[in-house]
C-alpha cells in the first residue's frame, strides 16, 4: 500500500472460522496530488454487510465503493458535509441495487468512515462497526453502536461489560440500505490529532471476541501491520465466529524545518 508521508496504514480481513464467505469490505484512499491531499485529506472505510450469502457482500462492497467515489468527486471544502453526502448516496445506491435484483432484497450494511485532513479527524458512522482512538497508551471508542443492545446500554438496562456477549447484540437499529432514511452519526467539527495517535477501524468480528484492553495492548508498540496480524490471529484463536476486518492508522510526527 502506497501511503504519502505523515501516516502509516495497514488493513486486514479474514473470513473467520465459521463463515463460508466474507461479507466485510474495507479500503484506504488518498488523492494522487499533494494539493488534493491538502483539500480532501485521506479516507478509510470499513463495512460489514448483512442480507444473506450474496446480499451482505454486495451491500458492503457498494458502501465502501460509493463512499470513496462520492467523497472524491464532491466539491466541498467540508469533510463532515462530504461524508454525509457520501453516506446518503451509498444508502440510495444499495436500495436501488436491491430493487433491481430481488434476490438481494433486504441487504444492508454497517459503515464507518474516517477522514484525516491535516491534523484533524472527521468521521461518519452507521451500525455497529467501530472506530477507536489509541492515544498515550489509552484506548477510547469514538463511535456508539447503533444496535438494540447499544440502546439497552445507553438506557442503563445492560452493563457495557455484558453487551459483547448479549444474545441480541447483532440486532441493528440503523444500517445503510435499511429504511427510508438513515441516521448517520457524524460530529460536525473535526477532532485534533496528535503525534503517534492510532486509529482503529474494525467490524464486530473483532471487537466481539477481543476486549478493548486487548485491542489497546495489541496496537501500542507495534507497527500497524503487526497490530492487524496479531489481532486477527487472536480473534481466530477465540473461534472466529464472524468475519474479521480492521484497519490501523498511525499519525507520524510532522517533519520539522530543514537545519
Amino acid at each position: 500500500m502506497n501511503v504519502k508521508p505523515g501516516l502509516e496504514v495497514a488493513g486486514l480481513s479474514d473470513v473467520g472460522c465459521q463463515r463460508e464467505n466474507n461479507e466485510d469490505s474495507y479500503l484506504y484512499w488518498e488523492p494522487a496530488t499533494d494539493r488534493e491531499l491538502q483539500s480532501k485529506g485521506r479516507l478509510a472505510v470499513s463495512a460489514d454487510g448483512m442480507g444473506g450469502y450474496e446480499g451482505g457482500q454486495e451491500a458492503s462492497k457498494l458502501a465502501v465503493q460509493t463512499v470513496r467515489e462520492v467523497y472524491d468527486q464532491v466539491v466541498r471544502d467540508d469533510p463532515h458535509a462530504a461524508l454525509l453526502e457520501a453516506f446518503a448516496r451509498a444508502h440510495e445506491r444499495i436500495q436501488a441495487d436491491a430493487a433491481e435484483h430481488p434476490e438481494l432484497h433486504g441487504m444492508g450494511t454497517t459503515c464507518t468512515a474516517l477522514v484525516i485532513r491535516g491534523r484533524q479527524l472527521y468521521f461518519a458512522h452507521v451500525g455497529d462497526s467501530r472506530l477507536y482512538l489509541v492515544r498515550a497508551a489509552r484506548i477510547s471508542r469514538l463511535t456508539r453502536d447503533h444496535s438494540y443492545v447499544g440502546r439497552l446500554v445507553e438506557s442503563g438496562i445492560v452493563r457495557p461489560e455484558d453487551a459483547e456477549k448479549h444474545p441480541q447484540r447483532h440486532i441493528l437499529t440503523a444500517a445503510l440500505g435499511a429504511g427510508i432514511e438513515v441516521a448517520v452519526e457524524s460530529p460536525e467539527h473535526g477532532m485534533a490529532l496528535h503525534d503517534s495517535d492510532e486509529l482503529l477501524l474494525c467490524t464486530d468480528g473483532l471487537w466481539g471476541v477481543v476486549s478493548d484492553q486487548e485491542l489497546e495492548t495489541s496496537v501500542k508498540g507495534c507497527t500497524p501491520a503487526e497490530s492487524c496480524a496479531a489481532l486477527v490471529k487472536l480473534a481466530l484463536q477465540r473461534g472466529g465466529p464472524d468475519n474479521i476486518t480492521l484497519q490501523v492508522l498511525r499519525v507520524l510526527p510532522e517533519a520539522g524545518p530543514a537545519a
